[in-house]
């Protein structure tokens, strides 16, 4: 028995043992039947924002880069390439008095070709990743007034073979665009493969949007979400999903801010914007980071209802990046801002005969989305920023004062911005008031009370975006490493013991794309086939899937524990299922014995479950290769009675559940 103990401890189990029970003096006290606050349905969240190739590139399942010629570069992504193009073969044609959303598009002349002698070659988004007998889908909107042409489509593998193909005869022959379809199944697995078109015939046609999806997409919906990336999300079974950021709500300048009027409807009608992040970092160029808007907003509200998660957009409030160009609206030019607004809400919530619920129900979803919140601004900061919140907050609240609104903070949780925002917003009585902060381990663990003493009435908080930084901010060397995600679940400890005051939080950024990232550390990583949690996800994953429905008191030595003797806990009750959850997280490089005494209820069965996340390295991280090496291990443990005996592994959160 005590050769097995000691093999389960050296994975990290907890383990119950008389002998440490006998040994330890150290008393973690837990009161069952009294509870100090509530727990939110919102309280573990996700945010997303289009960084790291986030969306195009990245969980929207769009394989062609540049698909519509409306990248600054037109044919960026793109080369011409066969053995008799000549130049003027290949055109961009500019139609901007007709059609403003989506300008351009390719106007391709073949004389007498042959399969191989006039094409164009995509690169994808750092290669397409393509896997063996899948289906593709490949559509394109054309116009041809006289048949003569046929359209080969080809992937290619790194070494130029041909993986996939299939041909498209065009069906149509007018002066009207039409759309057409076809599919091919690929014969080998390739992460970095290019999409190469061969026109063969006579004759002159205009090709746009030319995409390729896979089949396989979340839920199987054409021109959807990549299936793996979802997943991950799902599995968290976050309270909300805030977007669509984060920084490109704001712009570079107003011009470039995100409207989610234009992020919805059919494809050919979303218009094109350059991404912030695009050009963000000079020690991280993307040229290639566009939005083309195929995940829009409608796709945002059905991904939410998809994972059972409350939708959270945040809205551009009139105010361009801060730190970029502060570009303002004039007060008294506000107004087509704060409609967007309001007519976001319909859009969402009103019945298929409203203006806007009639667009909902129109692509696909007459029921409402059911929205309750609406973020105004993102790190906006200011009187400026007051003055506009005011103007929205008053009509929102006008015509639909359930809505509840987040409102920013500003960029930092302390000095003069915030405080200055702090004290306005409480004065305005703000719903909920959107907190961010990257710092480091150290100050995660050194506030891990932040909240103890805050106003327990009034505005609640949103923990919007937080992230440990392993070197420092906007560093490339900051890692995901288990000591990041150590910090944050012990400062998460804090935020959960305080859940009258904290009803919602969100790690941030959630995506990166391993060979188009801007900024790190980040919860999730992909390449064009794979993904990975990071430490940090499964610490976020862990406190939501334990999540509770009340607070209850978790003490030692009559303190709550948020960093005595280097542990860190919080405690609540599942109401629904009758249990007693209580997490540990324990930042010591050494194994330490506690009895968790408690007061007030006796266990209704003989053993707990408990889970393990832990390494005893601080610096170790997953992997594509090795995605699982900091990963939550389950196991079970006995309970005597009302005095239950653990072994708290070193580094590790561990969460135990007792049913009472």
């Amino acid at each position: 028995m005590k050769k097995k103990a000691c093999k389960i401890l050296a994975l990290g189990f907890l383990l119950w043992s008389g002998a440490a029970a006998a040994q330890s003096n150290k008393v973690i006290s837990v009161k069952t039947k009294v509870t100090t606050a509530k727990i939110a349905p919102t309280m573990w969240g996700v945010f997303f924002e289009d960084i790291n190739l986030g969306a195009d590139g990245g969980i929207y399942a769009e394989l062609v880069k540049n698909r519509s010629f409306e990248f600054f570069k037109p044919l960026m992504g793109w080369t011409v390439n066969g053995s008799q193009v000549k130049e003027g073969d290949m055109l961009i044609l500019n139609r901007k008095a007709e059609n403003t959303s989506n300008p351009r598009y390719l106007r391709a002349t073949a004389r007498n070709a042959g399969k191989g002698s006039v094409g164009l070659l995509n690169e994808g988004f750092r290669g397409m990743g393509i896997r063996k007998g899948l289906r593709y889908d490949f559509s394109v909107m054309y116009k041809q007034q006289h048949p003569g042409l046929t359209l080969h489509i080809q992937l290619l593998n790194s070494s130029g073979g041909v993986i996939g193909d299939t041909v498209l005869v065009p069906e149509y022959q007018d002066t009207m665009w039409h759309k057409q379809h076809v599919s091919f199944t690929a014969l080998e697995t390739e992460p970095k493969a290019k999409m190469q078109l061969w026109l063969e015939g006579n004759g002159v046609i205009d090709l746009d949007i030319i995409s390729l999806f896979p089949s396989n997409t979340w839920k199987n919906r054409p021109g959807g979400m990549r299936a793996d990336m979802v997943q991950l999300l799902a599995d968290m079974k976050p309270g909300f999903i805030r977007f669509p950021g984060g920084c490109i709500v704001e712009g570079f300048d107003l011009s470039q801010r995100y409207q989610w009027k234009k992020t919805i409807g059919p494809l050919e009608e979303r218009q094109l914007i350059i991404n912030r992040w695009n050009f963000e970092f000079a020690h991280r160029p993307t040229p290639d980071y566009f939005q083309t808007f195929g995940l829009g907003f409608f796709e945002y509200f059905q991904l939410a209802e998809d994972i059972g998660a409350e939708p959270l957009p945040i809205l551009n409030c009139g105010m361009a990046c801060q730190f970029n160009s502060a570009e303002l609206v004039p007060l008294n030019e506000l107004y087509p801002y704060i409609q967007d607004a309001l007519d976001l809400i319909e859009f969402a919530n009103g019945d298929a005969t409203s203006k806007w619920g009639k667009v909902r129900a129109e692509m696909g979803h007459p029921s409402p989305f059911h929205l309750k919140l609406l973020g105004v601004g993102n790190e906006n900061w200011g009187p400026q920023y007051v003055e506009r919140l005011k103007l929205f907050t008053n009509a929102i609240k006008a015509k639909y004062p359930d809505i509840k609104l987040v409102n920013s903070s500003g960029t930092d949780p302390d000095g003069e911005r915030f405080d200055y925002l702090n004290n306005e917003l409480r004065n305005m009585h703000a719903d909920i008031i959107d907190e961010h902060y990257y710092r480091s381990p150290q100050w995660f663990l050194q506030n891990a009370q932040r909240y103890d003493h805050y106003p327990r009435n009034g505005s609640k908080i949103f923990a919007g975006e937080y992230a440990a930084q392993s070197d420092k901010t906007v560093s490339i060397n900051n890692k995901n490493n288990w000591y990041t995600a150590l910090s944050e679940a012990a400062f998460m400890t804090g935020l959960e013991r305080n859940a009258d005051v904290v009803n919602m939080a969100s790690y941030a950024p959630l995506f990166a794309h391993t060979d188009g990232w801007q900024w790190t550390p980040d919860l999730i990583w992909v390449d064009n086939l794979r993904s990975y949690g990071t430490p940090n996800y499964y610490v976020q994953q862990l406190f939501s899937l334990n999540k509770g429905t009340a607070v209850v008191p978790v003490k030692m030595d009559n303190a709550v524990i948020a960093g005595q003797d280097s542990l860190y806990a919080s405690a609540c009750i599942d109401e629904k299922n009758n249990e007693l959850i209580i997490k540990l997280v324990n930042v010591a490089n050494k194994q330490q014995s506690y009895t968790i005494a408690l007061e007030d209820a006796k266990p209704a069965a003989l053993q707990a479950s408990v889970t393990v996340l832990q390494s005893d390295e601080r610096n170790s991280v997953n992997s594509f290769e090795q995605p699982q090496s900091v990963y939550p291990r389950e196991s079970v443990i006995k309970i005597p009675g009302k005095k239950i005996p653990l072994d708290v592994a070193p580094y590790s959160f561990t969460i135990v559940k007792v049913k009472l």
